[in-house]
């Protein structure tokens, strides 16, 4: 037997088959639209919804654990639920059977001309469309290119004794398979991957249906492990997230494992029912599991979820995307009252900009990696309601509204704005600390106290024009512009400190590029906090 031969085609269709999964599902996502996680934060109202929306983006990413960890994300951002995505979760376990499904249809011959299409529409085509389509036409044809490597490598193991013996053991001790299907699919994360390895193997009678079963059940277990990672460092909901997925996939094993018997006549009576070959057997088995799965353990969501977060225990620290305060039926009913509402999300905008400058000093000054991610939690947070809040203004903008209320209606687009930019002067901050983090920059201790009076000055000063901005206060206003004066007397004396440093060799010439421009963008910072005080005095006045 050629070991060197077997393991280098089967790594190698491994490989393409990985390769080719990737790179079909980044094909139907860019041929979609981005618009995937807008279809997952805007209709999963409930969990049944959530299960809908689970089977449709993983059927269009060709990826369950591609959906857990967006779906991880949304719920780590506040965009979702526990509850919506445990359905999400249950979703993406049935839509990933579809690739079983695929695999099952004999379209092995016609790969390579499928492929050889899918590569004229790459690069002989420059409208992004075309390419798009052939990128899932190549995809396709690779996953059933690999498949087949990978099969012609296993071949010889049917003579191996060895290998008959542990093949048979998963049906003596079923268990052993479980464990097997899970350690296989952590490794190669991705089930499909594994399912379609199980489906050749079955196919080539190498493993029976008794043994291929619970090796399918570890693999739903295993393919969990992408969204504990994705999980790892995220908030506690987002764990708690991926915990669901983990117990869903345990529970739905547990039960099968019970009725491994019953579930094995049902699949070779389905299979003679249907005619169908070995590789659409695994596939109706895998389909059946995760709809069966679903079925039973979508009525007990609450259950779930009051499970995990009892496992994952903690107060959440989810920053809520979406508007609070915007109704539209308030607009053509009462355009004033609809104006309040926006002012409040406003004001929301900027609570979370005030936030992010905090979160961003804290990063500075602790190297503490978890305020990156809020950080850039509350970025995106104010970029939606940046977003949605002016679409709400412009609807306002067609309603009667008084004097006073026109003022203000303008004033908050530029409010708006500012916030906006005050986001991605925050964001910038980040950014020159990892700069700073990974060049191994040093300030001295006078520079890093320099920076601490600037940065509490700056952060003073911008959540005293929110509070302006909430209250519709002079004082507080006036306030915001004596600030600004201290800013920017604060910034020269600092840059003049600063070349005096540079000048003695106190200070790295890297160290103080660092420096200026953290100084620069909190001295911008305060110029926005300004520009909302003066809309405030305008109005006022």
């Amino acid at each position: 037997m050629d070991w060197q031969t077997m393991l280098f085609q089967f790594l190698g269709g491994l490989g393409l088959f990985l390769f080719a999964i990737k790179f079909m599902g980044d094909g139907l996502q860019k041929a979609a639209g981005d618009r995937l996680r807008e279809i997952l934060d805007r209709f999963t109202t409930n969990p049944l919804m959530g299960v809908l929306v689970g089977i449709l983006v993983t059927v269009l990413i060709q990826s369950s654990s591609g959906t857990t960890v967006i779906t991880v994300g949304l719920v780590s951002a506040g965009f979702m639920k526990l509850r919506q995505a445990i359905g999400v979760i249950m979703g993406a376990n049935i839509g990933t059977t579809i690739t079983a499904f695929i695999i099952g249809f004999d379209v092995g011959t016609y790969a390579y001309p499928i492929m050889a299409l899918g590569a004229v529409l790459l690069f002989f085509f420059k409208k992004s469309s075309i390419q798009n389509i052939g990128q899932v036409l190549f995809g396709f044809a690779g996953l059933f290119i690999g498949l087949e490597m990978m099969g012609d490598g296993m071949k010889p193991l049917r003579d191996w004794e060895t290998f008959i013996d542990i093949t048979v053991s998963f049906s003596d001790y079923p268990i052993l398979g479980v464990v097997a299907g899970t350690l296989f699919t952590v490794v190669v994360q991705s089930s499909s991957a594994t399912v379609g390895i199980l489906q050749g193997l079955y196919d080539e009678g190498l493993i029976p249906l008794s043994g291929a079963l619970p090796v399918l059940f570890g693999d739903n277990i295993g393919t969990t492990i992408t969204a504990v990672l994705a999980a790892l460092g995220a908030s506690i909901v987002a764990r708690r997230a991926a915990a669901a997925h983990v117990l869903f996939n345990i529970i739905g094993t547990v039960i099968f494992m019970l009725i491994l018997p019953l579930f094995t006549h049902y699949v070779e009576w389905i299979s003679g029912v249907l005619n169908l070959d070995q590789k659409m057997q695994i596939a109706f088995a895998h389909g059946t599991f995760n709809v069966v799965n679903t079925i039973i353990q979508l009525p007990f969501v609450g259950a779930i979820a009051y499970i995990v977060t009892k496992i994952v225990p903690g107060e959440d620290t989810t920053i809520e995307y979406g508007a609070k305060h915007l109704d539209r039926t308030l607009i053509e009913q009462s355009p004033s009252i609809a104006l309040g509402q926006a002012k409040q999300e406003v004001v929301r905008m900027g609570e979370f900009a005030v936030r992010g400058l905090q979160e961003s000093m804290d990063y500075l000054f602790t190297m503490d990696s978890k305020h990156v991610g809020i950080t850039e939690q509350l970025e995106e947070a104010i970029n939606n309601l940046d977003r949605v809040t002016t679409e709400y203004l412009v609807v306002l903008s067609k309603e009667s509204l008084s004097g006073a209320d026109s003022k203000l209606h303008h004033s908050l687009f530029d409010n708006i704005r500012d916030i906006e930019r005050i986001g991605d002067h925050v964001e910038n901050l980040v950014e020159l600390t990892q700069y700073k983090e990974t060049h191994r920059v040093k300030f001295s201790d006078e520079a890093e106290l320099e920076l601490k009076e600037m940065f509490n000055l700056v952060l003073d000063t911008v959540s005293l024009a929110i509070m302006a901005l909430e209250k519709q206060s002079k004082d507080f206003a006036n306030g915001v512009i004596q600030n600004e004066d201290r800013i920017d007397e604060l910034e020269r004396v600092l840059r003049k400190r600063h070349i005096l440093r540079l000048n003695n060799g106190e200070c790295s010439g890297s160290a103080g590029i660092v420096f200026a421009d953290i100084i620069s963008n909190l001295e911008r910072i305060g110029d926005h906090a300004v520009n909302i005080a003066d809309s405030i005095l305008e109005e006022n006045n």
